[in-house]
């Protein structure tokens, strides 16, 4: 069963949903720029994994969905969002635009995360020298016809870390996870069963 908290973090109400055991490895899922916590509910992500032994979180960023802004570099805001959360060392789901939230821990605080999942992710340019030999383990996931963050991006990140296996989701776009929804949720068990 779903369940809708909120916390407050700087005076904003910030927005999250949760499904599975709190005594479980923690997931955490991000979201792109047009979606929200509540993709991951809709898709049945957060059943998915919570009935399969994960404490699976759905996020919604600041500003986006149901939560409130506030005035952070996004640089700290992940971090901020796993202390409030309660999360320890989690696995987390960056899709698209959210590349932008958690890189920054990947880069410079690998030891607060599990692993990482690039999906579609943007801002990895950015990142690529500051990730090199990051030993992180990392699953990068792309849709074959990804036109916003070209596939090349994920074999930029396979470049940079050591850790990392990429998988590419026949005729699915940028959003893979909306129309491979099935594939998506195996690699992604996977994943996290190999490092939890």
């Amino acid at each position: 069963m779903i369940q809708e908290n909120q916390v407050i973090i700087n005076e904003a109400k910030i927005h999250w949903l949760e499904a599975g055991d709190r005594s479980q490895p923690d997931v955490l899922f991000l979201h792109g720029m047009k979606f929200s916590a509540r993709t991951w509910s809709e898709l049945g992500t957060l059943d998915f994994f919570g009935s399969r032994g994960f404490h699976a979180v759905a996020v919604d960023l600041p500003g986006f969905g149901k939560s409130e802004d506030f005035p952070l570099e996004k640089d700290n805001i992940l971090l901020i969002l796993m202390d409030r959360l309660g999360l320890r060392q989690p696995v987390v789901v960056a899709p698209s635009f959210s590349g932008g939230y958690c890189l920054p821990v990947v880069a410079e605080h690998p030891s607060r995360l599990r692993g990482f999942v690039a999906v579609g992710s943007t801002n990895i340019p950015d990142y690529a020298d500051r990730l090199n030999g990051n030993a992180l383990p990392t699953l990068a996931i792309w849709g074959s016809n990804d036109e916003i963050v070209p596939v090349e991006n994920a074999d930029l990140l396979c470049t940079s870390m050591t850790n990392i296996r990429k998988v590419v989701l026949k005729d699915a776009g940028h959003p893979c996870y909306m129309t491979r929804t099935d594939d998506f949720h195996r690699e992604l068990l996977t994943f996290f069963r190999s490092v939890s």
